[in-house]
């Protein structure tokens, strides 16, 4: 229920992480039985361009179930969506840490990997290449008639 009202304002941009590196975001990801679109408002980290989300309910969370199944992800910081690729590192699951990640974010990754063991779940989101999608509308300005 709480989500209910957190989420739009958080959507909007109202307390995600800018100047400082901590905040909220709404994670939107495809449920793995559903195939329907699921919205979390949640605290975030932001390191760089990529953003660090957790959860001492680990496995519990069924956006962390759903991270795992399908890991193209899009999430709300700042009042934008923001097109992402989700590492996920959760309590009974072996992970490697992606090569790709900037050192900085791999130290970090290193850093939290075992707090897996205590229960907890965490994900490393890392920013996609812009893409088309379908739906929506090109930045560019029309031509206007005279």
């Amino acid at each position: 229920m709480l989500n209910r009202v957190v989420e739009p304002v958080v959507r909007r941009g109202i307390g995600s992480p800018r100047l400082a590196p901590g905040g909220f975001i709404v994670l939107e990801t495809v449920g793995r039985k559903s195939g329907e679109r699921r919205r979390s408002p949640l605290a975030a980290t932001r390191i760089g361009r990529h953003v660090i989300v957790g959860t001492f309910r680990g496995d519990r969370s069924q956006w962390v179930h759903n991270l795992a199944a399908q890991p193209r992800v899009r999430y709300w910081a700042g009042g934008l969506p923001h097109d992402a690729q989700a590492f996920v590192m959760r309590e009974g699951k072996r992970f490697r840490i992606p090569a790709s990640l900037p050192a900085p974010l791999q130290r970090v990754a290193r850093f939290l990997a075992p707090y897996t063991r205590a229960g907890w779940a965490f994900a490393v989101l890392s920013p996609r290449s812009r893409e088309r999608r379908k739906g929506t509308r090109s930045m560019r300005r029309r031509p206007t008639c005279p």
